[in-house]
């Protein structure tokens, strides 16, 4: 079968087009049971999976495993909140690169300092970084466009009838060293943020007045 590439091409852009995160104001208010929590990431994820008729997106089963490694806090008299919503988009998007002592390294310090605070918290945090989407799909969409016409140069000593398929293959090879190297960056990231939130807590206590306990160590993001 022939592969159209320009049309291969505008079909993955309409698709980053599509692109939408939870938006903080489309998540309730209200403290939410379990199957709400699950009702509500379904309705609103489920275009982000790739077999729509068969990926889970949130399960009861998944939820309490979060509970039980320390990425969600508890739900109060079994309801969760606004903030818990928020945890679990984060912890959605993380789980399918990095590993739960990773997740946890990330999140736990954000949970200890800014969930349900009252102040500046969870969801000032939420959207500051999901903000950069817009953006970021634009430079997608760029490199996207710059691969499909690299791919196009490769190949060129193949069988005519062979090239189309191996320039495609070009193409996901391009993109999976791009996966692999930011995995790299993300991990190494990882790691000196678990040191740097650390530090960020003892300057924290020192400003409140607290003392220093004596012989304690900034925490790592260590797997």
């Amino acid at each position: 079968m022939t592969i159209d590439r320009e049309d291969l091409l505008n079909s993955i852009l309409k698709s980053l087009d599509r692109i939408e995160y939870i938006k903080l104001e489309d998540i309730p208010n209200i403290d939410l049971y379990m199957d709400q929590v699950t009702t509500f990431m379904e309705k609103h994820l489920r275009s982000t999976v790739r077999c729509p008729g068969e990926d889970k997106i949130l399960t009861k089963t998944m939820i309490n495993n979060y509970a039980k490694n320390n990425l969600l806090p508890p739900p109060v008299k079994k309801k969760y909140s606004k903030e818990h919503v928020l945890l679990l988009i984060f912890i959605y998007y993380y789980k399918g690169i990095l590993t739960i002592n990773d997740i946890q390294t990330l999140l736990n310090p954000l949970t200890e300092r800014f969930f349900q605070e009252e102040g500046f918290n969870l969801g000032n945090i939420y959207t500051e970084v999901f903000g950069l989407e817009s953006k970021h799909v634009n430079l997608l969409k760029e490199d996207m466009k710059c691969k499909f016409q690299e791919a196009k140069d490769t190949f060129q000593d193949a069988p005519e009838g062979e090239r189309e398929f191996l320039q495609l293959f070009s193409v996901i090879c391009m993109l999976s060293f791009d996966v692999y190297v930011k995995k790299l960056l993300i991990e190494k990231l990882v790691d000196n943020f678990g040191a740097a939130a650390g530090e960020g807590n003892k300057e924290g206590r020192k400003q409140k007045g607290d003392k220093q306990p004596k012989g304690d160590k900034q925490p790592r993001g260590d797997k």
